[in-house]
């Protein structure tokens, strides 16, 4: 027996890339990485109707699961994604006292906000030319040495002027 195709749901889940956004010189000067986030972002908006476009959370890691890369190249996408104009980021990301991290909040430029009276959105792409980057939001470095960086304590004295641990140690054993 088939299958009743009249009473069959489909639920599939798709966004649209607007060609004309896509001809623009800053699409064009976008990595193949950045231009293969991009439709995974816009996944991430609910639609007109429930529309989330500054609240969009979609995290590196997530990204770099879907596209199938590391987490650095993923990283490179979203900030070329920012340098751009394609997306801004409406709250950066935190790690909480918890150590529970937050991914970071994203609009799109393409769409209008929910705030917004009108239908289209700032889309700073359009305003893009070579060299002149829009600023670029980074997660915070909490480990500024790197992985397995070791750097010598040091201690703040109360006016500023640093104290290097090792050499204050040398001195009160002598």
């Amino acid at each position: 027996m088939g299958r009743d195709k009249k009473n069959e749901k489909r639920v599939e889940h798709w966004t649209k890339l607007v060609r004309n956004m896509m001809e623009e010189p800053a699409w064009r000067a976008l990595s193949s990485t950045a231009q293969a986030l991009y439709p995974w972002l816009r996944l991430e908006w609910h639609g007109a109707g429930n529309n989330n476009n500054g609240r969009i959370c979609l995290s590196v890691r997530q990204a770099a699961d879907r596209l199938g890369v590391s987490y650095n190249t993923a990283a490179k996408g979203f900030r070329e994604l920012q340098a751009k104009g394609f997306i801004a980021v409406t709250r950066p990301p935190k790690l909480g006292t918890s150590g529970v991290a937050s991914s970071p909040l994203f609009e799109l430029t393409e769409i209008s906000l929910p705030t917004a009276h009108g239908e289209a959105g700032r889309r700073l792409y359009k305003q893009w030319s070579e060299g002149a980057d829009f600023p670029v939001v980074k997660a915070p470095v909490h480990n500024p040495t790197g992985k397995g960086g070791k750097t010598k304590p040091c201690l703040k004295n109360c006016d500023e002027t640093v104290v290097d641990f090792a050499t204050r140690m040398t001195e009160a054993t002598q």
